[in-house]
């Protein structure tokens, strides 16, 4: 005889309440927050900027079908586009992820908050675009801003003490929930709105990381961010024309996404949502590499500075040994055959060889014309990764978070060199008076890539003057960036 199972709804998971009270609720008082978000802003339109520069992102841009006209549409910056908030959100969202250089969260899970950017503006221009046409006031970039530090708070707490990837599932899910979020609230959505929109965003069927590891590696892994955050675009506006939610989809015996993906574990969390995760983000400042390798790309750099002073080449090493943190061995310690860039840039020895050849590493040294150089690949073989536990230790410590790497140099001739250590990279946290800087740098030259001289110096300026960019209206703000 089966058991008798209640048909009475449940009320909502505890972690969609929490999400809708924070979003709607929560008030951002940290100017820190407010500033790092400006930078975040800058760099992360700035890394979508340079992605126009590669074909294989380019050509999944535009409308979905040829011709496509909306009225009072987004436009999507860069680019002479104007589309409906759900695919003006998958192009902005596929710009900004392309070639791995956007702000990196670093924890129990990995991910890239500002993947949530794309669903954000997009979806504030096109409300702001759509209130100027009915003689209304458009939204400001303060909200904006206040929206990006919301998304990254909801998509870095949930990472801290939650493994998506030790399940087999992607980081997005983070982005299409966290974007979900705070876009139904930029559309007007209630608390209850917001609950039902998010818990459409766990019950969709969720991205594998297949497309990020070997031997399947491959370009998904440069639009699923913004795959996921246009999702949440939708999962908002089905919702605000009255789409049910669905209460119980994390606890629901048997059916939810505890048992059903997560192995009947519930989530656990380390600290309440503020502006956390944005006042401690990482930027990738210097290399678009894969964001556990950056503090070894670095040392790598050094060490070509140091051979170049001996006399000596990338020829003259025998073997090289990185002391890491055991995520960096999982995730992109990798031997055997590179297929395409997106391979590469997660491949800790191509990303050490090539500044060790090349004294440099750009988003191009990724492409097939520099890595049929026949020396990386020797090179490669020459490298083995070894875990420090206390590198890991303090990978996870709240009050250190180290992404550390260090470098030991055998020649062939037997000499060794002094083992190159390096713990934060320029972008973190630690290091943000040394970033700042090269972030305002980077950004000018990825400006120098899609604008003239004297449009991009005016999007600089506003970028660079907080008070000013906070009180323009959305949709003039886009405006400035339209190709």
């Amino acid at each position: 005889m089966s058991a008798h199972i209640s048909n009475v709804r449940p009320e909502p998971d505890q972690v969609l309440v929490d999400i809708a009270d924070y979003v709607c609720n929560y008030e951002i008082t940290s100017n820190e927050a407010y500033n790092t978000a400006r930078l975040c802003l800058m760099d992360t339109l700035g890394c979508g900027f340079e992605a126009l520069e590669y074909p294989a992102c380019t050509k999944l841009l535009g409308p979905v079908v040829s011709g496509t006209v909306v009225p009072n549409g987004a436009k999507v910056p860069g680019t002479p586009y104007q589309l409906d908030p759900i695919q003006a959100a998958f192009n902005l969202g596929a710009m900004i992820r392309w070639l791995d250089f956007n702000d990196t969260w670093l924890a129990a899970e990995w991910g890239h908050p500002s993947d949530n950017l794309g669903g954000i503006l997009m979806t504030a221009d096109w409300i702001s675009r759509t209130r100027v046409a009915a003689g209304k006031a458009p939204l400001s970039m303060r909200d904006v801003l206040t929206a990006m530090i919301k998304a990254h708070e909801i998509q870095g707490v949930l990472a801290l003490e939650n493994s998506f990837n030790r399940v087999g599932l992607d980081h997005v899910v983070l982005v299409k929930v966290a974007s979900t979020a705070v876009v139904t609230k930029l559309l007007g959505g209630t608390r209850e709105e917001i609950i039902n929109a998010v818990s459409q965003a766990w019950v969709d069927g969720q991205a594998l990381r297949t497309y990020r590891h070997a031997p399947n590696t491959g370009s998904r892994k440069s639009w699923a961010a913004g795959d996921a955050t246009s999702r949440a675009v939708r999962l908002a506006l089905i919702t605000l024309k009255g789409e049910m939610g669905y209460p119980g989809v994390l606890s629901a015996k048997g059916w939810g996404f505890y048992d059903v993906l997560f192995k009947g574990n519930a989530f656990k969390f380390q600290r309440p949502y503020g502006s956390y995760v944005m006042e401690q983000v990482l930027f990738k400042i210097s290399f678009p590499a894969e964001f556990h390798s950056q503090t070894a790309v670095e040392c790598a750099m050094t060490l070509h500075g140091k051979l170049s002073a001996m006399g000596k080449t990338a020829e003259d090493i025998k073997k090289i040994t990185i002391r890491t943190h055991e995520a960096c061995i999982r995730i992109i310690d990798k031997k055997g055959p590179l297929n395409n860039p997106a391979d590469r840039d997660h491949c800790v020895q191509y990303m050490v060889a090539v500044p060790l050849i090349h004294g440099r590493l750009t988003a191009a040294d990724y492409e097939d014309e520099i890595a049929a150089d026949p020396r990386i690949d020797v090179l490669r073989d020459k490298i083995v990764c070894v875990e420090d536990p206390a590198f890991t230790r303090d990978y996870h410590d709240p009050e250190k978070r180290s992404i550390a790497n260090g470098l030991t140099v055998e020649l062939n001739d037997g000499t060794v060199l002094t083992e190159e250590v390096c713990e934060y990279p320029i972008g973190h946290c630690r290091r943000r008076s040394d970033g700042i800087p090269l972030l305002e740098a980077k950004f000018k030259t990825n400006l120098a890539r899609v604008f003239a001289f004297k449009q991009a110096k005016a999007i600089y300026d506003l970028c660079d003057d907080q008070k000013t960019l906070e009180l323009t209206p959305v949709n003039e703000f886009v405006d400035m960036m339209v190709k």
